[in-house]
């Protein structure tokens, strides 16, 4: 199967969990609540909520919460715009009690690091940052979506982190295990990788019985992709607080439960961190209070809005 092919069908099929969170039915009358499972209640668009008490939260008191912060997780679904408002909301509102935060983006391959720098020091426009970081090729997610976070950070000379590895690396990994990646490949590769939490694995086997595609009928290397997966992202975040906290920007499905990303980086760094969760109303999977510390609803959109391009339509 062609390269790109290949990733393709993983990209779309497996790793995007926020397609898992979204799961909603084409055919369905808009829900305009949010059905929170274990606490058997559900909430009306632009609520947040405390995972503390299981009760709604002002803004106010989310912001004073994420006061003394070293990592703020954000998720997102990456084709909703309304999560890219919400996390451009917080950047700006950090931003002016923190002037010198980063953000980490699940976005970007860090071996782009020093484009992302290039950018953050205004020193390309948006068609050569584009291009430069292959972002149709690579990310493929309309530019429209992150281009207001993307320009408020160069504007304001906020840096910006790329956090993952070569996006054909997991699904290889999923594919053939670790041992079919080349001795180039393995650079990429973060120095610790931890696949003892069981709770994590038994949660995305779950998953995995529910993705299945053919060809990737294995569950230990699909599992191991993931914790690679995480694993870099985490590494990348852990290198680079520099004492002033950061702002994580990544897919829903590597902070809940807190055990893909953020307890990775905290068995590193000891960092202070709290999760945001936003969650779309009306989606059939619901959501736990335990996804987060925090879970914001979100509009139900059109599951096809704003979505990836095809290979062949850059």
């Amino acid at each position: 199967m062609p390269r790109m092919n290949f990733i393709t069908i993983w990209l779309t099929n497996i790793f995007l969990f926020s397609i898992f969170f979204s799961n909603i039915c084409g055919c369905a009358l808009p829900v305009k609540k949010l059905f929170i499972k274990d606490i058997s209640e559900s909430f009306e668009v632009g609520t947040i909520i405390s995972a503390e008490t299981g009760k709604p939260v002002s803004y106010e008191h989310l912001i004073n919460d994420l006061e003394n912060v070293q990592v703020i997780y954000v998720g997102e679904r990456h084709n909703d715009p309304s999560h890219h408002d919400i996390q451009l909301r917080l950047i700006k509102k950090i931003f002016k009690s923190h002037p010198y935060i980063s953000v980490g983006m699940e976005t970007f391959d860090r071996s782009y690091q020093q484009i992302l720098y290039l950018w953050s020091d205004g020193e390309l426009n948006e068609k050569e940052f584009m291009e430069k970081m292959h972002w149709y090729a690579n990310w493929r997610f309309n530019f429209e979506l992150y281009k207001d976070i993307l320009l408020f950070l160069k504007n304001n000379k906020i840096r910006i982190v790329g956090l993952n590895l070569p996006f054909h690396i997991p699904p290889k990994i999923a594919i053939g295990g670790i041992e079919t990646l080349s001795n180039d490949e393995k650079k990429n590769l973060p120095k610790e990788i931890d696949t003892s939490n069981a709770d994590h694995k038994a949660y995305l086997e779950k998953i995995f019985e529910k993705h299945k595609v053919k060809g990737r009928e294995k569950f230990e290397n699909f599992y191991m992709a993931q914790c690679v997966w995480e694993e870099i992202m985490a590494e990348s975040i852990s290198q680079n607080l520099k004492g002033n906290p950061m702002i994580v920007l990544v897919g829903n499905g590597h902070i809940v439960h807190k055990f893909g990303i953020p307890d990775r980086v905290f068995r590193r760094t000891g960092a202070s961190f709290k999760t945001i969760f936003l969650a779309s109303a009306g989606s059939e999977a619901g959501a736990e209070i335990s996804f987060a510390d925090y879970i914001w609803v979100t509009p139900l959109i059109n599951k096809h809005h704003m979505g990836r391009r095809p290979h062949g339509n850059r």
